[in-house]
């Protein structure tokens, strides 16, 4: 049934009809509800940036993320440094520097690949290859990180670092803490959980390549910091044979300057080691 007008009176005494009252629709702008210290539409710094034209900064990010997943490709596909089985001509000058080294360093055969090992290699298991220089085998890069590609590594390292810091700034500028706990738990529980783990991985990253940056300093590796008791060329002398200074170990490490065998350096260690003990 339509609704019947009622009539009405005003103070002057005449009557005046009104239409029925009318539900408000939910489709229709109500009364907005604000509370203290809330923005009703929170502004990130990547929609920023978007809205003022500034998309310089965007675009060093996507550069940064396309560039460490590039590390992360090279770390894990290219070749960390493998003891060929069937020697090359080149490797056979370096068999001949390996006769300067004295007869007290054992020198052994690998009993799985039944190569001769160089100065500071070793057989890695999950790889079944020995590799120069080894450092340590890594299951994220499903990869051993060696002489060939410890730099990359280090490089890929600090790359994915300044990306997960940046992250971390984007996940905290979005969050809106003065809020009734179940408003805030829809609307940023998500991001919240994101900024940590983003801190998480953060710290992960950083611890990993300020002890890589300590032992390439030093001229040592993971495999030789932890298991140096065990290493016959490090039992036998009180320091690390291969410590230059750290200008010179950080040139070589990401230059190849000064060149060199490892043999070599510790034989020119070990006579003067002698010398001076004479």
């Amino acid at each position: 049934m339509t609704p019947m007008p009622c009539p009405s009176q005003d103070p002057s005494g005449a009557h005046q009809i009104r239409g029925p009252t009318r539900a408000p629709s939910p489709l229709s702008p109500g009364p907005t509800r604000s509370f203290p210290g809330i923005d009703s539409q929170p502004s990130f710094p990547l929609r920023q940036w978007e809205e003022q034209g500034e998309l310089l900064l965007p675009l060093i990010f996507l550069l940064l993320v396309l560039g460490s997943l590039l590390l992360y490709l090279a770390v894990s596909l290219m070749d960390p440094g493998y003891v060929n089985v069937q020697p090359q001509p080149q490797e056979e000058a370096k068999e001949e520097q390996t006769a300067m080294v004295p007869q007290t360093i054992p020198l052994r055969r690998c009993r799985y690949c039944l190569v001769l090992q160089p100065l500071r290699a070793r057989h890695c298991r999950e790889c079944r290859r020995c590799v120069r220089r080894y450092d340590h085998h890594c299951p994220w890069m499903e990869n051993c990180v060696g002489e060939r590609n410890h730099p990359l590594f280090v490089a890929y390292l600090a790359l994915q670092l300044v990306v997960l810091l940046w992250g971390l700034y984007l996940a905290w500028s979005g969050l809106r803490f003065f809020q009734p706990w179940g408003l805030w738990l829809r609307s940023s529980g998500l991001l919240f959980a994101t900024f940590l783990l983003l801190s998480l991985f953060s710290l992960v990253a950083g611890l990993l390549l300020a002890s890589h940056l300590y032992l390439v300093g030093s001229n040592t590796t993971t495999w030789e910091f932890i298991s140096s008791h065990r290493i016959a060329y490090l039992r036998q002398r009180p320091g690390n044979p291969f410590d230059r200074g750290l200008i010179r170990n950080l040139a070589h490490f990401f230059c190849g300057w000064p060149s060199g065998s490892w043999e070599t350096l510790w034989a020119e260690e070990e006579e003067e080691g002698s010398s001076q003990a004479v």
